[in-house]
């Protein structure tokens, strides 16, 4: 299994090491090493969850036209390639599946641990430092403005909302980021989501009175 999951690693790394919106090859590797260090705390198939940590962003719905589904289809055919075992695939593709956060209003679906363990890491790369940079990447990648005080955020998004409406990129911190601490499901993951959540927030404050010119 460990050269296969080399081999992963070598076309995941040249399919995303050139992406500019923060989903890059950095992104997926921070993922992975974030949920083996779980994966040590909770426990869980450390293999299952590291090959669908380097999977996770095969095919993001939101870089391939809003199809939640296509990338537990895409991971799926690429692990049929390596004749990963069906077992392991169907776990995998079901993590992938559920992976993806769906919108403030939507409840998390995720079944396994290896599952929680890889769904945590993932938005524990989405908060902090990392995740403020990962955040204003993205928002200038899709045209959207950084801040406009007359828009509020929206609560109890659903998954066409989230998906189809647009605002700016500060929304964003009120829609998901900092929500995210309360959805961890694994209790290493709610210590890291908590320090980072905090450091949002200090950030936040400052980003305002900068805005206001101070």
């Amino acid at each position: 299994m460990k050269s296969i999951i080399s081999l992963l690693e070598k076309r995941v790394k040249q399919l995303f090491e050139n992406e500019g919106t923060g989903h890059d090859w950095h992104h997926i590797d921070r993922v992975r090493k974030i949920a083996l260090h779980i994966q040590k705390e909770e426990g869980g198939d450390s293999q299952i969850i590291e090959i669908a940590a380097l999977l996770h962003d095969i095919s993001d719905h939101k870089f391939n036209g809003g199809d939640f589904e296509l990338g537990a289809i895409t991971a799926d055919k690429m692990l049929a390639t390596y004749a990963v075992d069906k077992g392991i695939r169907k776990q995998v593709v079901d993590i992938i599946k559920n992976v993806s956060y769906k919108g403030s209003g939507e409840e998390d679906r995720m079944n396994s641990l290896e599952g929680k363990i890889v769904q945590d890491a993932d938005r524990i790369d989405a908060i902090g430092a990392i995740g403020i940079a990962r955040t204003f990447a993205y928002g200038g990648s899709i045209g959207q403005p950084i801040y406009d005080p007359a828009i509020p955020p929206k609560e109890n998004q659903s998954v066409e909302s989230y998906v189809n409406e647009r605002s700016h990129t500060v929304n964003h911190f009120y829609e998901k980021l900092l929500l995210l601490k309360d959805r961890m499901h694994t209790e290493t993951g709610k210590i890291m989501a908590k320090e980072r959540t905090e450091y949002m927030k200090r950030f936040l404050d400052q980003f305002y009175k900068e805005w206001k010119g101070q």
